[in-house]
């Protein structure tokens, strides 16, 4: 809250002085929280995304995790409106927040992100997104904008969904064909390793790259989950599906969807656990 800020600023004070000499020392919260309102929200936008743009080098091969966030605390019963939801596009590669929209319903995710990408130089990057960002028209704009795409893949696209399990039954991740490239990790009293399989679209499932703008490669990721103090139970296994327009290998989509999950440990945790963002209540901006 505001009282925050103005914490930060008496705990910072000496190196707020570089850039003002805060003669009178740093303003009450509420003074703050006056000033603040008297800003365009859009406005402000505006030149947030302008600064990431001239931060962000194009053309770097960056991998933006597009993900979204409620914020819980941010309902308002008295007008019967709901949690703000927040999508945002995180550069993995530099760590930044390169856009923001603010949405009223999760359901909104799948407009607001072709909002999000007109905001973005995204030319030679690889933008990521889970299974709701998975739609043909917002693959085409990532192609048209000079972008590729890494979709994971859930029932919403059916057909599409049913076509990876018939491709890769269980024979085939236990044994794959294709490129393939495995980690294995130990960490928190718990082993896993992870399969990546990523292979050409087949004869069989050509039609696909005419609904898709520029599919090359069906992905798969396999992971066999063991807690190490119950090694006689049989290992956890999950798979997931991808589909990519980027010419990848086995070994590079999975760098692609470690960094995806960097959206939600560098920025969703952050906002959660250190800037308690769930228990703020402010709905402008």
């Amino acid at each position: 809250g505001w009282e925050d800020i103005e914490d930060f600023g008496e705990t910072h004070l000496d190196f707020l002085k570089q850039y003002g000499d805060f003669e009178n020392g740093i303003p009450v919260h509420d003074t703050i929280a006056r000033v603040v309102s008297c800003i365009s929200p859009a406005k402000f936008h505006e030149c947030f995304i302008n600064w990431m743009r001239d931060c962000h080098s194009s053309d770097d091969k960056d991998v933006i995790a597009i993900d979204g966030k409620t914020l819980r605390h941010s309902y308002d019963k008295s007008r019967r409106r709901g949690a703000i939801h927040v999508i945002s596009a995180f550069s993995t590669m530099h760590s930044l927040v390169l856009g923001q929209i603010k949405t009223d319903e999760k359901s909104n995710e799948i407009t607001a992100i072709p909002e999000l990408l007109n905001m973005m130089d995204i030319k030679g990057k690889i933008i990521t997104t889970d299974a709701m960002g998975c739609q043909k028209d917002i693959a085409e704009k990532i192609q048209k904008q000079g972008g590729n795409y890494l979709f994971a893949v859930k029932g919403n696209q059916g057909r599409l969904n049913k076509a990876f399990e018939e491709k890769f039954p269980l024979k085939e991740l236990n044994n794959p064909e294709h490129d393939s490239y495995a980690i294995s990790e130990k960490s928190h009293g718990r082993e896993e390793i992870r399969l990546h399989i990523v292979c050409d679209v087949p004869d069989e499932l050509i039609d696909f790259t005419f609904e898709w703008k520029g599919l090359k490669k069906l992905c798969v990721a396999v992971s066999f989950r063991l807690i190490i103090a119950e090694q006689k139970k049989e290992p956890e296994m999950t798979v997931r599906y991808y589909i990519s327009s980027a010419d990848l290998t086995a070994e590079k989509f999975a760098t692609a969807i470690r960094n995806h999950w960097h959206v939600e440990n560098k920025l969703h945790w952050r906002l959660d656990v250190v800037m308690n963002e769930d228990d703020c209540k402010i709905r402008r901006g």
